[in-house]
């Protein structure tokens, strides 16, 4: 809008009939092909524990040819572990691994959704949950895009398991933001640059691709490429840098992603927002719909 204000839109009923319709030629749309791995709970094993020492394990899990060594805590709740495993950790994990749905979904995962709660341009392994954003995005409606003129680009976040960590602090910022791996491709960066020099705008696909951007942005809205660690808490009175417009899901109260969404479209617009969802029976979290705000 001319004006500076902000207008959120349900993507609800656009994305069962696959028409973007406020897309128009010209500008990126920044993805991320972050891929989520198996992780979390495991097959039936055996636990044991120990007493805690720097050089030894607080306790063991074994399962078949894998055998897990809890060594520490960490201060936001982790833990540091030890695999031994005849094969790679990560060929392990996949073997004994069960997909992480977060909570709220509410029932254990079955096969489908190794493949359903994942993008459908996700490549790069790294995440603990889907960029849930880019689950509305199909094949075909990508293909629709693009034959508008669109310029579909990619970014990488490796979603960590402080997404699903609530802010419990009265005051956010003595909020511990989780830090997570990110990466920009130079050709993307150079993509989103020009079309920002020639007056576009720029589409993020979830806050983990704001987020992206924010932190590879300079102050003057350049993206700069490369990669890294983002412990960036975006959260309002945040001037966005380089995002103009965003694509997202309903997120858990006191959550740092509905803190972002807060701060890029103004909070008493998003509470409307959310309170027109609820009426409506929208469906909210990582399998629910999604809202533009432009």
């Amino acid at each position: 809008m001319e004006s500076g204000e902000r207008k959120a839109e349900s993507g609800k009923r656009n994305a069962e009939s696959g028409n973007p319709p406020r897309i128009t030629p010209g500008p990126p749309v920044p993805q991320s092909p972050s891929r989520k791995g198996r992780a979390g709970k495991g097959d039936t094993g055996t636990p044991s524990s120990g007493p805690a020492a720097s050089s030894s394990p607080v306790a063991s899990w074994t399962s078949h040819d894998l055998r897990v060594h809890i060594l520490d805590s960490t201060p936001d709740g982790g833990r540091i572990i030890r695999i031994d495993t005849p094969g790679s950790p990560r060929e392990a994990i996949e073997r004994h691994g069960h997909v992480p749905l977060p909570p709220y979904i509410g029932r254990e995962p079955d096969e489908h959704d190794r493949e359903r709660y994942q993008t459908v341009y996700a490549e790069t392994p790294g995440s603990v949950a889907a960029p849930t954003a880019g689950l509305h995005f199909t094949p075909a409606l990508l293909d629709t895009l693009e034959a508008r003129g669109v310029h579909v680009v990619r970014t990488v976040l490796h979603v960590g398991v402080g997404t699903f960590r609530p802010v419990e602090a009265e005051d956010p910022a003595e909020h511990a933001m989780h830090a997570e791996w990110y990466g920009v491709p130079e050709g993307s960066a150079e993509r989103m640059n020009a079309v920002r020099a020639a007056g576009g705008r720029i589409w993020a696909v979830g806050t983990t691709v704001a987020r992206t951007l924010e932190t590879a942005g300079s102050e003057a809205g350049r993206v700069a490429p490369g990669n890294g660690w983002t412990d960036l808490f975006i959260r309002p009175p945040y001037r966005f840098r380089v995002v103009d417009r965003l694509v997202t899901n309903f997120h858990l109260p006191r959550s740092t992603l509905l803190m972002l969404v807060a701060a890029f479209g103004g909070y008493e617009l998003v509470m409307r927002a959310y309170e027109e969802a609820v009426a409506s029976g929208y469906r909210f979290y990582s399998y629910g719909d999604a809202m533009v705000l432009i």
